[in-house]
């Protein structure tokens, strides 16, 4: 029987454009030095703010890939 098992690990990726770029800034790193990438979950969205007003947006994923 072939049972497919995943590893989750934990990133946050940031973006002074939108959420949408931070996770897509997040799965793009995780993916350089990770095979076998599946699926993602948005555990939490935050942002900062720079010194000079601009706003940083931070979203954290869970990210599974598939272990051999």
């Amino acid at each position: 029987m072939a049972e497919t098992v995943f590893k989750k690990i934990t990133v946050t990726g940031c973006s002074t454009d939108s959420y949408e770029k931070a996770i897509e800034a997040a799965v793009e790193k995780a993916s350089e030095s990770l095979r076998s990438l599946s699926w993602f979950e948005v555990t939490e969205f935050r942002g900062g703010i720079k010194p000079d007003g601009n706003l940083e947006y931070q979203a954290t994923l869970d990210v599974a890939f598939k272990i051999d």
